[in-house]
């Protein structure tokens, strides 16, 4: 495309945002409305997400091992534990620090097992996808010298299956968010191109090519993306950095935290620019379409 024809088109788009003032606020607004919805609720699902994770991150396998084994079974054990597929880290912890962890938490009431500690060598078990640890569990409770690999059997499996169903809902959630917003915004832009039906018309008449016509209106499409996604933007960015900078403190060392301001709200405000972007083109893209039919 030469230079003088794209700088023709861009006048173009230009001229007709300013042109069609009330139509360009509605188009904005539409855009401004579900960009931020969408950008809120992939806020919320994001975190939600990093909820799940560290949930699952911390789930892991104890395993008892026998009383009866020596040093060396319990070196084999370990041994067969690290060769098993999916098993990403194992910790030792002996019978002496299990004790001294039960006294830190319950009271030193149980200081009195010391003389006679009633607890086994311990290795805890983690693997590098939590979805596989039931399998994991199952095949070290086979191993010799294990007396029993324990991993909350039953309560597990739920956690996954709630934190899939999350997951699940989430995507279909915000998909179905972003085809409405682009129904919604492809209607308004519609209007718009609706009232320059006879301006198109002409061109076509003069000679004009589908995308000689076309161009202007996905400029438009893209300058009213741009537009809408500026107060998501700004909405998302301050909002979210006031509730972390209130919140972060509270949640500190808890179960869960939310996601850094940065570069998570980076990554947000560039995914809501693009998909206005996106939405503004397709939403010209598919108005325009009928109107070429001359």
């Amino acid at each position: 495309m030469k230079f003088n024809t794209l700088s023709r088109h861009l006048r173009e788009s230009f001229k007709s945002i300013a042109r069609n003032g009330w139509m360009t606020f509605a188009s904005v607004s539409a855009v401004t409305v579900t960009l931020l919805l969408v950008g809120v609720f992939m806020v919320i699902m994001m975190n939600l997400n990093k909820v799940a994770d560290d949930l699952e991150n911390d789930v892991e396998i104890k395993v008892l091992i026998d009383l009866q084994a020596n040093e060396k079974d319990e070196s084999n054990l370990q041994d067969q534990i690290k060769n098993l597929p999916g098993v990403e880290s194992i910790r030792y912890s002996s019978k002496e620090s299990e004790l001294s962890g039960l006294v830190k938490d319950f009271g030193n009431d149980l200081s009195l097992f010391k003389q006679s500690n009633p607890l086994r060598n311990v290795l805890y078990v983690k693997a590098s996808n939590p979805q596989q640890t039931a399998k994991i569990a199952k095949q070290i409770d086979k191993m010799d010298g294990t007396y029993e690999a324990l991993y909350g059997k039953g309560k597990i499996e739920k956690l996954f299956n709630v934190l899939n169903t999350g997951r699940n809902v989430g995507i279909v959630l915000i998909i179905a968010l972003l085809l409405t917003a682009m129904f919604l915004i492809s209607n308004t832009i519609k209007i718009t191109i609706f009232a320059r039906s006879k301006e198109i018309e002409i061109m076509k008449l003069v000679g004009a090519t589908n995308w000689f016509v076309r161009i202007p209106f996905l400029l438009e499409g893209i300058w009213l993306g741009i537009l809408g996604s500026i107060i998501p933007i700004v909405v998302v960015t301050l909002a979210y950095a006031n509730i972390h900078s209130a919140l972060a403190p509270r949640l500190k060392g808890e179960v869960f935290e939310l996601l850094s301001v940065s570069p998570f709200i980076i990554e947000i405000d560039a995914l809501i620019l693009v998909m206005g972007v996106i939405i503004g083109m397709w939403g010209s893209f598919m108005s325009v379409r009928k109107f070429l039919k001359v």
